[in-house]
């Protein structure tokens, strides 16, 4: 990897260059909740100064763009004995700019399941492809353990990656494209100042990060299996999905058939689901394997924390804890694994 520096007012002479011909999406502050704290979005932006970098954590995440909630797959048209079917994918490139590393570390891991398995997605593998990353570090959000999970770091998966120092940015380039990008403004060759101002940065955020203790978190889940903490927290969901909705990992959808009334057309929509609602694991005949909310709730922590780890080495939460977040029954994974850890001691 190539590193460089890059002064603040170049930078942003780089940004207001790539918005004359690209869509730049990035956080932009929406509002302020009830205490007054800033909400965030990403979201497309037309100058520099809507852009937030010092955000703390968007409502959504960038999945959005990804694997957007709802999509057309196809549209078929009939006439007579024949038919037509259309399938586009997006192919439009764009900027995707500010995304933090668990932000980051989300999508690759979106990227084991889309892009990896013997049937990728076109769809997803369309926009990964067509969208420049550049993520920044961050100092830790609130309730967020993204350490905990290995999710505060990243070293790959983006185009340039930035941190702060001050009057300038010290930039990691993964990339060809990044460093075109790059050439188009004037950049420097770290200094072994510049080195140590990073180091110094990221050592700084080390301590600050909230690490919930999920050591051998797999095996205590299989142990853990019939605990009554999963009837405890199960008593509180509302069985809404909206910790789906918002986790920047989860995947699951379904997909449905829509046709005209006249029979002359039709299209196939694809709409992100989730495991928490009640007929997620119904069947025909009626039967529903996972009829209770703590099955359900209890299963979506499995997938997250023991399914992916079996599969892919390592746990699909990157702990941004946008789940506990948006839950209204204050439903969140660090209390539910130190209940789990409480228990298994007992």
């Amino acid at each position: 990897m190539l590193h460089k520096t890059i002064n603040k007012s170049e930078f942003r002479k780089l940004v207001d260059l790539l918005m004359e011909n690209e869509e730049v999406i990035a956080p932009k502050q929406i509002g302020s909740d009830i205490k007054g704290k800033a909400i965030h979005q990403y979201l497309p932006v037309s100058t520099f100064d809507e852009i937030d970098l010092d955000y703390e954590i968007t409502q959504y995440s960038a999945k959005t763009y990804f694997l957007p909630y709802c999509e057309n797959l196809s549209t078929c048209t009939f006439d007579d004995d024949d038919w037509t079917q259309n399938i586009s994918y997006r192919l439009q490139p764009r900027i995707l700019l500010g995304l933090h590393a668990c932000d980051i570390n989300a999508l690759l891991k979106l990227d084991k399941v889309m892009t990896r398995d013997s049937f990728p997605s076109p769809y997803y593998v369309s926009r990964r492809k067509n969208t420049f990353i550049v993520g920044i570090d961050h100092e830790p959000c609130e309730g967020g353990f993204c350490q905990a999970v290995g999710a505060d770091v990243v070293t790959h998966g983006f185009d340039l990656f930035l941190t702060d120092l001050g009057d300038r940015y010290f930039v990691a380039i993964n990339s060809d494209r990044g460093f075109n990008v790059l050439s188009r403004v004037r950049i420097k060759n770290i200094t072994q100042a510049d080195t140590k101002a990073y180091l110094e940065a990221r050592q700084a955020l080390a301590p600050v990060f909230e690490t919930p203790y999920m050591h051998n978190l797999p095996n205590l889940l299989d142990i853990e299996f019939e605990s009554p903490v999963w009837e405890k927290w199960g008593a509180k969901c509302l069985s809404c999905g909206s910790c789906a909705m918002v986790c920047p990992t989860c995947y699951c959808y379904g997909v449905g058939e829509r046709i005209s009334m006249d029979c002359s057309s039709s299209y196939k929509e694809k709409q992100l689901y989730s495991c928490n609602l009640l007929d997620f694991a119904s069947v025909s005949g009626g039967h529903n394997f996972r009829a209770k909310k703590e099955t359900r709730l209890k299963y979506r922590y499995y997938h997250q924390h023991r399914g992916f780890s079996e599969t892919y080495e390592e746990p699909l939460c990157v702990g941004c804890n946008r789940c506990g977040r948006v839950c209204l029954a204050g439903i969140n994974p660090p209390e539910i694994i130190k209940d789990l850890q409480l228990e298994g001691i007992r």
